[in-house]
């Protein structure tokens, strides 16, 4: 299979969205509320209904969603490591590292459920459902806690409002409950989940930007190759040692090696971080992602 051209679709989408924020009328201001569109309503619906039309097997997603959590913790923890690292540790500013280590593990969302029934057909999608619903309050949790300190939140609170965990988790409660969708909601709901993933794409393109990347070039270098070396590498034992089937494989490849979440540079500009920054390592790994997935998905897979 040539991943390469099978990516190709999704990221002339990143494409697309990039050259119309930067070179129309349709600036930042019109993504952010795009964004806002897609994160609280347009991609919560997506989940649900990918969850609640397929019957759960928790005992078969089991092994999954194990190898998922040790996926991300080993992701939080290799990234929150490097400071402690011999010779290179010294280079890295820590408040600047407390605030783009979350780059080094978050996932964009958008682009995860975009490709994954292209990988692997329609019981995918509830794969990645999966992973989501377990990866993303990890993840949140590991990307808030170094920086709280400096909020004005409560992290907590902001794990049990975030519109992915809900729609994750009332689709799992849904489907094991045997809450099916009603046939003449169902257009309805496949034309919400295909508007968010081609607007999701374009939302990550036109939030790429390069900021102030130069600042610090050996921290935003280490980072970026947790995520898209390190990650999948982690992701190929883990599937193994999960004995995990082809398609679950596959979809933790590609879950590992998609780029970062693009709301990483959100968090810390909110949290009092240096946002700039964080925004360029986010366009960077979107960038990256080109390689990385084709890597994961074609070598290592």
């Amino acid at each position: 299979m040539n991943f390469a051209q099978l990516l190709f679709p999704d990221f002339s989408l990143i494409l697309c969205g990039y050259l119309v924020c930067r070179f129309t009328a349709l600036n930042r201001k019109v993504w952010e509320q795009v964004e806002s569109l897609v994160y609280f309503f347009l991609f919560p619906v997506l989940l649900f209904h990918s969850i609640v039309k397929s019957p759960l097997d928790l005992s078969a997603a089991s092994s999954l969603m194990g190898a998922g959590l040790a996926l991300g913790v080993g992701g939080i923890a290799l990234a929150y490591s490097l400071p402690h690292w011999p010779w290179l540790g010294k280079k890295i500013d820590v408040r600047l590292h407390a605030a783009s280590a979350q780059v080094g593990f978050r996932f964009n969302s958008f682009i995860a459920l975009a490709l994954a029934e292209k990988l692997a057909g329609p019981p995918s999608l509830l794969m990645i459902a999966v992973l989501i619903g377990v990866c993303v309050p990890l993840f949140n949790v590991g990307a808030v806690w170094p920086m709280a300190r400096h909020a004005n939140k409560g992290f907590v609170r902001e794990l049990l409002r975030n519109p992915l965990i809900i729609g994750t988790a009332s689709g799992l409660i849904a489907n094991l409950l045997g809450f099916s969708m009603p046939v003449w909601l169902e257009p309805t709901v496949n034309r919400i989940g295909q508007a968010s993933l081609a607007l999701g794409l374009m939302a990550a393109g036109a939030g790429m930007q390069f900021g102030s990347l130069a600042s610090a070039k050996t921290l935003g270098a280490l980072v970026l190759a947790v995520k898209h070396l390190g990650m999948p590498l982690m992701a190929f034992g883990l599937a193994r040692l999960f004995r995990l089937d082809a398609t679950q494989t596959t979809i933790l490849l590609m879950f590992s090696a998609v780029p970062t979440a693009s709301s990483c540079y959100v968090l810390a500009a909110r949290m009092g971080y240096n946002g700039p920054y964080v925004a360029g390592l986010v366009t960077l790994s979107t960038l990256l992602g080109m390689v990385s997935l084709p890597l994961a998905l074609g070598l290592l897979n």
